[in-house]
């Protein structure tokens, strides 16, 4: 993982992007695992819970991405406050955003 740009004030999605294989001990799942995980949750919660865990589990995942986005701009503003000041006390330390 490379080290994010601060002088143009922001980080960069790229910058930040990690991969994570979804699965235990790093093995991928595939289709014949996934449609066994819910066929075994479709046994434990039944057809009627269903819905409601679904729905559920989908306002956890939108709030969970309203925070991260959240905090991302909260991150790339303090970093720009901190760069600005940094231009301000010491010009000739920070170089410019290469175009």
């Amino acid at each position: 993982m490379q080290l994010p740009n601060i002088t143009e004030g922001k980080f960069q999605e790229e910058d930040m992007q990690m991969t994570m294989p979804i699965g235990f001990m790093g093995m991928n799942i595939g289709p014949t695992e996934l449609l066994v995980i819910l066929a075994i949750v479709l046994i434990l919660f039944g057809g009627k819970k269903l819905p409601d865990l679904a729905r559920s589990l989908g306002r956890s995942l939108g709030e969970f991405k309203k925070g991260k986005d959240e905090g991302e701009k909260l991150a790339n503003e303090k970093v720009k406050e901190i760069v600005d000041d940094i231009k301000k006390e010491e010009p000739g330390k920070v170089e410019g955003p290469k175009v």
